[in-house]
């Protein structure tokens, strides 16, 4: 009597299982119909340098998880537009040493950006301002707690964005194929 060996049972179960999974969805990650998003550089009426420059390669990073979604720099062809601003920034303290020194600071970035279909002209998105802020300490090196704390509000508005966007362009995917 020919018996199969338990492994080989066992593979096989497996292949089965992993089979039966093929429905499962990643929300991060957009495999839709190609975008073609033109993204400008971001606008910066701050007096920090660089964080423009910042902003757009968070937000390249987030991208580049969609492998349908392509970012470019040129406007011929794409058919959306993510475009943004950084309007200002604030250091206003909130905590103070017995030395009348400041020890907490909160950064607020304020900005703005908007989402638009090329071929419409329709809005699909828009922030006219928004604020974001992130706490640091300044008995820890200024300088690097500083940009440290704007690093991380760069870093989630870019997944906020990234996010809101591939929300909104599966949405005018359903709403085509309706």
């Amino acid at each position: 009597m020919n018996r199969i060996p338990a492994a080989l049972l066992s593979f096989f179960g497996f292949l089965l299982l992993l089979g039966g999974c093929t429905g499962y969805y990643f929300p991060n990650v957009y495999d839709g119909p190609e975008v073609s998003i033109y993204m400008p550089t971001w606008g910066n009426r701050t007096d920090k340098l660089g964080i423009d420059s910042t902003m757009y390669n968070s937000l390249s990073l987030w991208f580049l998880k969609s492998d349908k979604i392509s970012l470019t720099k040129k406007q011929e062809g794409a058919d959306l537009i993510l475009a943004g601003e950084i309007i200002s920034i604030h250091l206003p303290s909130i905590g103070w040493s017995s030395a009348a020194r400041t020890t907490d600071v909160k950064v607020q970035l304020t900005l703005r950006y908007v989402l638009k279909d090329l071929k419409s002209g329709k809005i699909l998105w828009e922030a006219p301002q928004e604020v974001w802020t992130e706490d640091y300490n300044t008995l820890v090196q200024r300088a690097s707690s500083e940009d440290e704390a704007v690093g991380h509000i760069l870093d989630d508005v870019a997944e906020k964005i990234y996010l809101g966007t591939i929300s909104r362009i599966r949405n005018m995917s359903r709403s085509k194929t309706l």
